[in-house]
C-alpha cells in the first residue's frame, strides 16, 4: 500500500533499526468518530510503501469502551511494547488514555493499566509517554475543550510499570496562551468560546532542547505548534512559536529519526473524515526553533 490509499489519523512511527522497519499506528477505523473495532498498524522498510493493515488490538468482551477508539502510540519499554491509546468509557461517556501491552510492535495488544490512566471525572485525550533524564515516566496529555473550553496540556506522573498515575497532576499552559491559536467555532458550542488541544508529542532536538509538538486551529482550520522547555524539563516553563509549523488542514504530528539519519515529521491531512492520509516532512532545528527543512 502506498500512503495515499492508508486512512489514518494522528499518525505514530515506531522505527526498529535492527529489523529495518516501520511500523505506523494511528486512529484506524473508518469512522473514527462512532462505534470502534480497534487499532490496525503497517509495517515497511520505507516511508512510501507499506504492508498491512495488521489487526494490532481488538477489544476483549468486558473492554471499558466499544467507541471512538484514537489516537495509538506504542513505545518500545523492557523488551515489551507499551501502548498509550485513548476511549470512550462506557460507564461515564468520558475520553481517556489506557495503557495496553504486547510482546511484539504488531501485538496483539492487550489491556495493560486496569482503566484509563487519566482522571475518571475528566474529558481526556491523546496521552504521550515523556521518559525523563532521571528514567522517570510521565504522560503528558490534553484535557479536552469540550470539557472545559480553553483546553489544557497536563502532565503526571506514572508508576514504574505504566499502569497507574503517580503523584499530582500539573497544567502545563491552556491553549489560548499560544500566540498562533485562535477560537475554534464548534457547532455544537456556538455561544462558547473554546481553544482546543489536541496530540501533545515530546522530543529532543539535536541541540538537546525540549520541544513539544501540539494541535489546535487558526480560523476553524486544523493546525500543529511547537513549544520548547526552558528549563529542559517536562514541567516546563513552556515557551510557544509564535507562528504554526503547519497550518494547512493538518496536525496531530510525533517525530521520529528515519533510517537514513533525518529528522522527520509526519501528521494526518486533510483534517476531514475520510481524506485523512499520513503526510512526512524533514524538520530541522535553527536558533532555538523547530521549522520545516529548508530544501
Amino acid at each position: 500500500m502506498k500512503n495515499k490509499d492508508i486512512q489514518i489519523r494522528d499518525p505514530f512511527v515506531l522505527p526498529d533499526p535492527a529489523a529495518g522497519k516501520y511500523y505506523l499506528f494511528g486512529s484506524t477505523d473508518a469512522n473514527i468518530w462512532g462505534p470502534g473495532t480497534g487499532f490496525d498498524a503497517y509495517a515497511g522498510d520505507n516511508l512510501d510503501d507499506w504492508e498491512g493493515p495488521f489487526p494490532v488490538f481488538r477489544p476483549p468482551a468486558g473492554f471499558y469502551s466499544d467507541t471512538n477508539f484514537w489516537a495509538p502510540e506504542v513505545y518500545a519499554v523492557g523488551g515489551r511494547y507499551y501502548m498509550f491509546a485513548t476511549f470512550r468509557r462506557k460507564d461515564n461517556g468520558r475520553l481517556g488514555t489506557a495503557v495496553l501491552a504486547a510482546d511484539g510492535p504488531l501485538g496483539p495488544f492487550a489491556p495493560h493499566s486496569p482503566a484509563p490512566v487519566t482522571p475518571e471525572s475528566w474529558t481526556s485525550l491523546d496521552g504521550s509517554l515523556y521518559t525523563d533524564e532521571s528514567g522517570r515516566p510521565w504522560m503528558v496529555f490534553c484535557h479536552e475543550w469540550q470539557q472545559i473550553g480553553d483546553g489544557e496540556v497536563c502532565a503526571v506522573r506514572l508508576s514504574a510499570d505504566l499502569k497507574e498515575a503517580e503523584g499530582e497532576l500539573v497544567t502545563l499552559f491552556r491553549a489560548s496562551e499560544a500566540p498562533w491559536t485562535t477560537p475554534f467555532v464548534s457547532p455544537r458550542y456556538p455561544d462558547t468560546v473554546n481553544y482546543v488541544t489536541d496530540g501533545p508529542f515530546l522530543f529532543r532536538g539535536p541541540s538537546g532542547s525540549l520541544y513539544m509538538l501540539w494541535a489546535s486551529f487558526i480560523d476553524n482550520t486544523y493546525a500543529l505548534g511547537v513549544a520548547r522547555s526552558e528549563s529542559g524539563d517536562v514541567l516546563g516553563p513552556w515557551i510557544h512559536q509564535p507562528e504554526a509549523l503547519y497550518r494547512n488542514d493538518g496536525g496531530h504530528g510525533m517525530v521520529f529519526r528515519a533510517f537514513d539519519g533525518r529528522l522527520l515529521l509526519t501528521i494526518h491531512a486533510p483534517n476531514r473524515t475520510p481524506e485523512e492520509r499520513p503526510l512526512f516532512m524533514e524538520i530541522e532545528e535553527r536558533d532555538g526553533r523547530i521549522g520545516l527543512a529548508e530544501i
